[in-house]
C-alpha cells in the first residue's frame, strides 16, 4: 500500500474490532478513490484474512498475505463494474461462491469496488446475502459517492469511520511523494483527491489542468473562446468543464462585492457546468465548441 497517513486511522479501528470480536458482517467504504477509498478496502480485506493481524493490519508474512500479494488467495472476491454498471449475473455469481466453505480455513471476504454503479437489480440480488451472509462471511462496500446507494443497502452496512486529511496534511504528502514543492491544491477538485493529482502530476494532465485554467480565463475576459479549448476533445472535456466551474467559484469566494442577483446568477451558471459534466457519459455526438462558447456568452450576458 502507499504510505498513506490518513488511512492508518480506519485500518486501525478495523483490526481493534476485528480483535475484540465485534467485527461487522458488512461494512461500507465511502471514501473516493482519488483519497485512498480502494486501497483502504483492500488493506481492511486484507487485514480480514491474515492469520496474524497487528494494529496496522495485515501482517504481510503468513501464508495468507502471501497468496494475497500474489493476488491468488482464493477466499478473497472482488467485482468491478461491467462497463458502466454491476450487473446481476455479477452479483449472482459472487453471491453463489459465498455459499461455499473457505478453502483457506478462514473467513471469505468479498470486495465490491464503486458499488455505487450496482443497477436495480444487481443490488436486489446483494440485499439477501446482506441480511444473511453465513459464517465467516465479510462484505466490504467501497464507494466513490455513497449517497447513489440504495437506502436498503447502506442500512445493511456499517460505515468505515473515514476522516478526510486536511488540506495541510495533503500538501505534505503531495510533497513527498511526487518530490514536487509547488501549490498544486487549486486543482484538486477537479482531480477528486490527492492520489489521482499525484498521478497527474507524473504525466501530461496537470499541464493541460494549468492551461484550461488559462484559456478559461482568457476566454471569460475576451468572449470569445481561445486556444486549447477549441481544440478539445473528448477525454479531455470532462477537465475542461470542472476547470470552469472552479473558476466560477473562485470568482465567488474572491469577489465579495459582487452583486447579489448576479452571485446568484454566477451560482446558477456553475451548478448548470457541472450539471453538464455529469450529463457527459449520457450525451450524444457533443460538439464541444458550441458547448463551451455557449457557457462563454450566457457568462457574458449575465456580467455585462
Amino acid at each position: 500500500m502507499l504510505d498513506i497517513s490518513w488511512l492508518e486511522a480506519p485500518i486501525n479501528n478495523f483490526t481493534q474490532q476485528m480483535k475484540a470480536g465485534l467485527l461487522g458482517h458488512a461494512y461500507l467504504v465511502g471514501v473516493h478513490k482519488g483519497y485512498g477509498g480502494e486501497e483502504l478496502t483492500l488493506e481492511i480485506a486484507k487485514a480480514a484474512l491474515c492469520k496474524s493481524p497487528s494494529k496496522q493490519g495485515a501482517c504481510g508474512l503468513c501464508k495468507a498475505c502471501q497468496l494475497l500479494d500474489g493476488n491468488t488467495h482464493p477466499d478473497l472476491y472482488r467485482i468491478t463494474a461491467d462497463g458502466n454498471q454491476i450487473k446481476v449475473d455479477q452479483i449472482r455469481e459472487l453471491c453463489q461462491k459465498l455459499t461455499m466453505t473457505s478453502q483457506q480455513g478462514g473467513r471469505r471476504v468479498a470486495v465490491i469496488y464503486h458499488s455505487e454503479q450496482l443497477n436495480q437489480a444487481s443490488a436486489n440480488a446483494l440485499l439477501k446475502t446482506l441480511e444473511e451472509p453465513g459464517k465467516d462471511t465479510l462484505l466490504l462496500l467501497q464507494s466513490d459517492t455513497p449517497s447513489r446507494l440504495m437506502a436498503t443497502i447502506k442500512s445493511r452496512c456499517q460505515q468505515v469511520h473515514f476522516e478526510s486529511p486536511s488540506m495541510e496534511e495533503i500538501k505534505h504528502w503531495l510533497s513527498a511523494e511526487t518530490g514536487s514543492a509547488r501549490d498544486v491544491i487549486w486543482c484538486l477538485p477537479v482531480m477528486g483527491g490527492p492520489l489521482e493529482l499525484a498521478h497527474a502530476l507524473e504525466s501530461e494532465r496537470y499541464a493541460q489542468l494549468l492551461q484550461f485554467r488559462q484559456d478559461w480565463a482568457q476566454s471569460l475576459s475576451s468572449g470569445h473562446l481561445c486556444a486549447s479549448l477549441i481544440r478539445v476533445n473528448e477525454k479531455q472535456a470532462a477537465d475542461a468543464l470542472k476547470v470552469l466551474y472552479l473558476i466560477l467559484r473562485q470568482k465567488l469566494i474572491r469577489q465579495t462585492d459582487l452583486d447579489a442577483l448576479l452571485r446568484v446568477r454566477v451560482t446558477q451558471l456553475g451548478m448548470k457546468v457541472m450539471d453538464t459534466y455529469h450529463k457527459l457519459s449520457v450525451m450524444p455526438n457533443v460538439n464541444y465548441l458550441a458547448l463551451f462558447s455557449g457557457f462563454i456568452l450566457e457568462y457574458n450576458k449575465l456580467t455585462r
